[in-house]
């Protein structure tokens, strides 16, 4: 049993951002699959298996969409019916003009007034992503290896894992397992996540892996850190458990450093092993 509380939150360890090879498949195909997050997954499954005694609880958060939502192709149309592609970026201004419209005219004005809100927090443009974590889809259930490792960790602990939906309201993107980007007062699920903030602050230390660095790790951590700024100097991101989404690299190093400079530990799963072992004896 862990001698300290060390908690682990696992951020959207999900077949859909992992590029899983095809034996892993089963026949299916991943919608948004991040270079090298197969490889993470297997190395956090190592460690929650191999140290899983000096961790004293887990925390999963799944991106959980519909299939019309305000990030995928079926919400909008071009200005000529056309549809928009995948990895499409659309902002205010383009709305406004015509070129980009959602399929639906009576959300014409809510969707203007989301992006402007969007654009004026300064984290994210709007992106339209492939349909991915879909409710119920193959996609949207845990990395095989992830989830066996943690069951075994449940079994081992007698304390179930808490898991985190987060993405269901389908007019806000919901990148942070903390709050959605655009909270919405009517749609308690888009607010602060109290009883997760909570929970990840009573952590003497706070290991963070998932997917993707770029992304979900980084606006949830950012978020974290917000509301709870004290949780910086316990906060490890596990460097070799997190990969950005592809052509956004240099999002993640920024946010890598940036953690580093504010006394965020960055370390690898191999460091951190010993460590977990050294906590559980």
């Amino acid at each position: 049993m862990a001698t300290r509380n060390v908690h682990l939150l696992i951020i959207d360890p999900q077949n859909d951002f992992c590029d899983l090879p095809d034996s892993e498949r089963g026949g299916n195909t991943p919608a948004l699959p991040v270079p090298g997050a197969h490889a993470d997954m297997l190395r956090l499954a190592a460690l929650i298996e191999q140290g899983g005694g000096g961790i004293a609880g887990i925390t999963v958060s799944f991106d959980s969409h519909q299939r019309l939502d305000i990030a995928h192709p079926g919400f909008w149309r071009q200005g000529d019916g056309s549809p928009v592609s995948p990895f499409t970026q659309i902002r205010a201004a383009n709305v406004q003009s015509g070129k980009f419209l959602p399929r639906r005219a009576d959300a014409l004005r809510r969707v203007i007034a989301y992006l402007e809100a969007l654009e004026d927090a300064h984290r994210y443009f709007h992106m339209i992503w492939p349909v991915h974590c879909e409710l119920g889809s193959w996609g949207h259930n845990a990395h095989s290896a992830v989830r066996r490792a943690y069951n075994q960790w449940e079994e081992a602990t007698g304390d179930s894992v808490e898991k985190v939906l987060k993405g269901l309201n389908p007019w806000t993107e919901h990148f942070s397992a903390i709050r959605a980007e655009i909270p919405d007062p009517a749609s308690p699920d888009t607010l602060a996540n109290d009883a997760l903030i909570k929970r990840l602050a009573s952590a003497g230390e706070l290991l963070i892996a998932g997917e993707a660095g770029s992304h979900c790790v980084k606006g949830t951590v950012e978020d974290l850190i917000e509301y709870r700024p004290e949780m910086t100097g316990r906060i490890t991101l596990l460097a070799d458990c997190i990969s950005p989404v592809a052509g956004f690299e240099t999002a993640q190093r920024v946010f890598i450093e940036n953690m580093r400079s504010r006394g965020a530990r960055i370390a690898a799963s191999a460091e951190i092993l010993p460590e977990l072992r050294e906590r559980a004896a």
